[in-house]
């Protein structure tokens, strides 16, 4: 169990688990997990994390397709914000309470802005991180969108 599995069963939604095996070879977590499941990658997201570059304390939540790069520029423009700059790997584990590669937006220790990519809308159903390395969830974007209170936006290249 993560905290991200425990906050979906909180809420009583829809969703299933798939686990696969993380090589040590991986270095895009994104890739290599729609690879192991079969998944287009159009389909799996990423979570990203961002902070405003005046203020590097204050972040937000980005949730891409792990086939595309997020554009600081619309995500900035989003949040209502100048500039933004990918958070401080460091400070993105310790605000979301997870490591790098198995980030999710569900049952981070800091509820913060979200941001979700309208490709999302294109599918009925899109799986994201359950919070560790080697284990995704899948589930409406619409689920998600409510749970976290996301924001539908173009934010990718």
């Amino acid at each position: 169990m993560t905290p991200a599995i425990n906050q979906l069963k909180a809420a009583k939604v829809d969703f299933h688990t798939w686990p696969y095996t993380v090589e040590a070879t991986d270095l895009g977590y994104g890739l290599a997990a729609a690879k192991a499941l079969s998944v287009s990658p159009d389909r799996l997201f990423k979570t990203l994390m961002i902070a405003q570059d005046t203020k590097p304390a204050v972040m937000a939540v980005t949730i891409i397709p792990t086939s595309h790069t997020l554009s600081l520029k619309k995500a900035a423009q989003a949040m209502g914000w100048k500039k933004a700059i990918m958070a401080d790997p460091t400070r993105a584990q310790r605000s979301s309470g997870y490591i790098l590669g198995g980030i999710s937006p569900f049952g981070q220790k800091t509820q913060l802005p979200t941001l979700l990519d309208a490709s999302a809308s294109n599918f009925d159903e899109i799986y994201i991180s359950a919070g560790k390395r080697g284990l995704q969830v899948s589930l409406a974007p619409a689920v998600l969108g409510q749970l976290l209170g996301a924001s539908l936006v173009a934010l990718i290249e």
